[in-house]
């Protein structure tokens, strides 16, 4: 359930940037002058729409989870900086502490892939342990079967004349146990 609940919360998080990078793309010219009035340049806005629309799809498809995230955090924190620095402002707090939330949302993308590549790592190791154990209690098995069918054949031979082995438990062996043929009852 918890991979099902991760999976939404990275599509939901791509949606952000997806959105936000198609709205930079087609309006390059606005994006461009809000840039250079912060001081950056504004040749930027091209790059910057087209890192939000691949990093959104990139972090919704589960492409890198890990990697993005880590850039996408980056980048979050960089529109703080650059966007969102007068916390004076009510709207310029709002929007810092949103992406701030962001951010978080990004950290928990990057540790559920890194838990779930380490799951797996272990699911594996794990299911080639059981495999070994599962081969090795077979040869046990086995051994001992043949231990049992070794022993049969030596109380047969070595049982005196009138004698007889007997499937005691039914398992189609012959048991060690010899019983004397009784002279009243033919077996």
């Amino acid at each position: 359930m918890s991979k099902i609940a991760a999976i939404i919360g990275r599509l939901l998080i791509g949606l952000l940037f997806i959105a936000s990078g198609i709205g930079k793309l087609m309006d390059i010219g606005g994006t461009a002058a809000m840039m250079a009035k912060t001081g950056l340049p504004g040749n930027l806005a091209l790059v910057v729409g087209l890192f939000e629309l691949v990093g959104g799809l990139c972090l919704a498809a589960g492409f890198a989870v890990r990697l993005v995230s880590v850039l996408l955090a980056v980048f979050t924190a960089g529109t703080i900086l650059f966007f969102h620095n007068r916390f004076t402002d009510p709207v310029q707090a709002i929007a810092a502490l949103k992406n701030l939330a962001i951010i978080g949302g990004l950290a928990l993308a990057f540790a559920h892939s890194q838990m779930w590549s380490h799951y797996y790592t272990l699911r594996t190791t794990r299911r080639s342990e059981a495999a070994t154990l599962e081969a090795e209690r077979r040869v046990h098995e086995a051994e001992l079967r043949a231990a049992r069918a070794e022993a049969t054949a030596d109380a047969v031979r070595t049982a005196p004349a009138g004698t007889r082995a007997v499937d005691l438990d039914g398992d189609g062996l012959a048991d060690t146990t010899v019983r004397r043929r009784n002279r009243w009852f033919d077996w």
